[in-house]
């Protein structure tokens, strides 16, 4: 699993501190230890930065390519302001995050990227939204985001698509397709563009202590369907955990196997089954119910894992 480090991001009140004082130290030690935690690449949400995107931008480059080698995501809204920063890039092939498939966004990101030779994330979402299937979010991704990456002569390899994780707290309905949309992804084109999602997004609004645990169920069922790539915590032992596990075949715990089986299941395009868990584990309940939400099996609620389970 390609792991995109998530943790520079303005939603984070020190990061806003940071980003105000122009704290070097803060954002230097904060991208080397999510280097040293395993991050591939680290993504800079800086959000739009409307009024001081011209110094920002490149002040953010410099600083963290002094202390690490990995490539550098720029995930704004801000196209000069992504611009400004590709431009003081020294090292690793960047990636712009993102460009939809609305009309002005598409006609002018593909092409930075294609200036600044970065990688660029696509996203399944039009000038009305996000569509709630997957095969629509697919169709959007071969009728506009591959044909305007081919139309420029863009690397396909480049072309990184997000078939866009939502919460399941608002959004219970878009969890189960998001399964299916990456699964269909790496067969819809030959040969298939990277697909990558923001993992986290599926906990947003939950509250904090069961962030984790959705994260990592989630995690397991899209290993399931071939995600490789993930804009995630990399400072989430549990996770990665995970992801180590499914990677390694490690049967050597009860709760390894189940997140196996929860792999398995959804690799064979089935759903995980009740006879995979012992109940009487605690942790292992706690993972079947949120397996039950994420398939929109069970609606959602803030106290769902102290409701009886379904079998």
């Amino acid at each position: 699993m390609y792991i995109i480090g998530e943790n520079i991001h303005i939603i984070s009140q020190s990061v806003k501190n940071a980003l105000r004082d122009r704290d070097t130290l803060y954002f230097q030690d904060l991208a080397v230890r999510q280097v040293e935690a395993g991050a591939q690449m680290l993504d800079l949400n800086l959000g739009p930065r409307k009024k001081d995107w011209e110094e920002v931008f490149p002040w953010m480059v410099q600083a963290v390519e002094a202390v690490v080698d990995v490539p550098l995501s720029f995930d704004s809204t801000n196209i000069l302001g992504i611009e400004a920063g590709l431009k003081m890039v020294t090292k690793a092939q960047p990636i712009i995050n993102s460009t939809s498939a609305e009309a002005e966004r598409l006609e002018k990101v593909p092409l930075l990227a294609k200036k600044y030779n970065a990688r660029l994330v696509a996203l399944t979402m039009g000038k009305s939204g996000i569509p709630v299937g997957a095969d629509e979010r697919v169709m959007i991704a071969l009728e506009k985001l591959i044909p305007r990456a081919l139309e420029i002569d863009f690397p396909i390899s480049d072309l990184i698509i997000d078939p866009l994780a939502l919460t399941v707290s608002g959004c219970q309905e878009f969890c189960p397709e998001l399964i299916e949309a990456v699964r269909t992804l790496q067969v819809a084109w030959d040969p298939p563009p990277p697909i990558s999602v923001g993992l986290s997004n599926v906990s947003n609004a939950v509250p904090h202590e069961n962030r984790p645990l959705i994260n990592r169920v989630y995690c397991a069922m899209l290993m399931g369907a071939g995600l490789q790539m993930m804009i995630a915590d990399p400072f989430d032992d549990q996770l990665k955990q995970v992801v180590r596990i499914i990677e390694e075949r490690d049967e050597g715990t009860a709760v390894g196997r189940l997140y196996l089986n929860i792999h398995d299941r959804i690799a064979a395009m089935e759903e995980p089954v009740f006879e995979d868990v012992d109940m009487t584990d605690p942790e292992q309940a706690a993972i079947w119910k949120t397996v039950q939400i994420l398939l929109n099996k069970v609606i959602y609620a803030d106290s769902y894992l102290q409701q009886e389970a379904v079998f």
